[in-house]
């Protein structure tokens, strides 16, 4: 039995906010937190174990220490940890990017391409946020719009509200909004590809880079339906009830809300990751207790039995 709790690492892109700070529980010195790496074992930024006799290491230290079964049998067939989950807050609208899918990205950048989730946490009154093309367009107007910058007129802007999913395949077009706050739950990769950038610059003061070749490269640009909700039914028990968010051959999602009580078994199949998003609780397994609350990220080994959240709050559940 093994569940632990994670610190993440944090980033202050140019656009993010404070309402990580202030909402979320997020402790740094950094003036601005545009994401919160909870569940990361990437080069650029891991998460830190938080809670028991690991506590100091870093995530992979931990999963080096503990071996790959910690992480199941379903993962036997990926060559590293399959996935990363960040907090994310947009106070202005991120660049217009995209992101290679596997072949592309493995061939040209040497890691894994990236498909990903969001959950829309919060949001201000009539944001939006980009997905996908309006209408099919071609190579050659993709190239032409973004260098004349009319890219905007031909994306698909999608209004926003708290509880909405997101599922967001490599190669569609995408931008978070102002005044969003998202659960991603992502591939384990940072590879993006930026394509347009509102003409801001970066923190020494030249424009930040585009990668518009490579973008043409990978983009799709056909439109792309969907409903933005929860794509499974609602199961309950006498304490919660749960939906599952998104489903992909890297990432499971459920969202749970718990009026008492829960229990997850965690058996060898998989890990999984508790991302709690409102209220308190408390996370049992065995002789472990923490208390977690909103913004905590948990870790639980593949094979840890039983896990009890208890208390009044609401937790994204991720597993391979």
């Amino acid at each position: 039995m093994s569940i632990i709790q994670l610190e993440p690492a944090f980033k202050d892109y140019i656009w993010g906010g404070t309402k990580l700070k202030e909402k979320y529980n997020k402790h740094t010195d950094l003036d601005i937190v545009a994401e919160s790496w909870e569940l990361s074992v990437h080069k650029d930024g891991a998460s830190t174990v938080a809670s028991g006799e690991y506590k100091g290491l870093s995530f992979p230290e931990y999963l080096e220490k503990k071996g790959k079964q910690v992480l199941g049998t379903d993962c036997e067939k990926f060559d590293r940890f399959p996935i990363l989950i960040k907090f994310i807050d947009a106070l202005q609208p991120l660049s217009i990017q995209v992101h290679p899918d596997n072949e592309y990205a493995l061939r040209v950048e040497g890691e894994y391409g990236k498909t990903e989730m969001w959950y829309i946490l919060d949001c201000e009154p009539d944001s939006f946020l980009y997905f996908g093309v309006n209408r099919e367009i071609t190579k050659e107007e993709f190239r032409k719009r973004i260098e004349d910058n009319t890219l905007l007129e031909v994306l698909k802007a999608v209004p926003v509200h708290k509880g909405d999913v997101f599922f967001i395949k490599a190669g569609t077009i995408h931008a978070i909004g102002a005044g969003i706050q998202i659960c991603e739950i992502q591939q384990n990769s940072n590879t993006t590809y930026r394509v347009y950038d509102f003409g801001r610059v970066g923190k020494d003061g030249k424009p930040r880079e585009l990668h518009i070749d490579k973008a043409i490269d990978v983009s799709n640009l056909s439109p792309i339906e969907s409903d933005f909700k929860a794509c499974g039914p609602e199961s309950t028990d006498a304490g919660s009830r749960t939906v599952k968010l998104a489903s992909c051959e890297y990432f499971t999602t459920y969202e749970t809300t718990v009026d008492t009580k829960t229990t997850i078994h965690v058996d060898q199949s998989s890990f999984v990751s508790i991302i709690v998003i409102e209220g308190e609780c408390t996370i049992t397994n065995g002789d472990t207790v923490i208390q977690a609350r909103k913004g905590d990220s948990i870790f639980a080994d593949a094979g840890s039995g039983d896990v009890t959240i208890e208390g009044k709050c609401q937790f994204i559940k991720t597993c391979e």
